[in-house]
């Protein structure tokens, strides 16, 4: 599943490209996880103005509302000038002065929806319960910690929920919690204040350095732009189970947390 470095990677691969283009047709393919909300005629003319990030959605802002965009389990998004017919799995296509925007989904847990603005039932349905952006200045500490006070559950799951941090996604859950040196199992709300702090930076740290890495391509992951990811190469953890730990070289094991794999090493991860 595309987590938020791999979103983030996508939007600034074709974000710069897209902006000041007019929406010239739109095609709809097998229904999506979500209905676009409007007839596509409803789109041609607009134009694009920016877009945003807001946890795992993408924000495409137009001059009369904006399209949220969420990957899925399995979505990516095309956007060049010429692209290839479209295939089986492409379900929308947003055709520009600027080039065409496509997203190709094979399980179709994606999703384009139109809403008038953020303030609209649909955008709040979505977006309200997000919890704070990690990769910015709202991401406080002391916030950080008083949220998981409230959570009397394992800390990998909190930070999978999405309401205290958002965008913390299995990949990155495991990484962050090694680079703190927390066990995933720990209950949130027995964490110190020094050790939110270390997770606190971890999470900025490895969030930060899977963007620069271009994400994670495990399967079929690539950028707007057609480039695969490689931050699974430097990957301490995740999906290493049995192997050294790169740090102690205690042999890294996993566990099943709701339904989802993780990662720790019982020596660098003590408690």
């Amino acid at each position: 599943m595309p987590e938020l470095p791999e979103v983030e990677v996508t939007r600034l691969s074709f974000a710069d490209r897209i902006a000041g283009a007019e929406v010239l047709s739109v095609y709809l393919g097998k229904a999506l996880r979500w209905p676009l909300g409007c007839a596509p005629a409803k789109l041609v003319g607009r134009t694009v103005q920016a877009v945003r990030r807001r946890g795992k959605y993408l924000l495409v802002d137009l001059d009369q509302g904006l399209l949220l965009v969420h990957l899925g389990m399995s979505g990516s998004l095309g956007f060049a000038r010429h692209l290839a017919a479209l295939g089986k799995h492409d379900h929308f296509e947003m055709r520009t002065s600027h080039g065409t925007l496509r997203l190709n989904d094979p399980r179709r847990f994606g999703a384009v929806v139109y809403v008038a603005g953020e303030d609209a039932p649909q955008a709040r349905k979505l977006l309200g319960k997000l919890g704070m952006e990690p990769l910015s200045d709202d991401f406080d500490v002391a916030r950080f910690h008083a949220g998981l006070k409230r959570r009397k559950t394992a800390i990998k799951q909190v930070l999978l929920a999405g309401d205290v941090v958002v965008g913390v996604g299995n990949i990155y859950a495991s990484e962050t919690l090694f680079l703190a040196g927390i066990r995933p199992t720990l209950n949130a709300a027995r964490l110190s204040r020094p050790r939110v702090a270390r997770l606190h930076a971890a999470i900025r740290d490895v969030l930060g350095r899977a963007v620069a890495g271009g994400g994670s391509t495990l399967r079929n992951f690539s950028s707007a732009a057609g480039e695969s990811g490689h931050f699974q190469l430097e990957a301490m953890v995740y999906a290493r189970a049995g192997q050294a730990c790169r740090v102690c070289g205690t042999a890294i094991k996993s566990l099943r947390q709701g339904q989802r794999s993780t990662f720790y090493c019982p020596h660098c991860q003590k408690a």
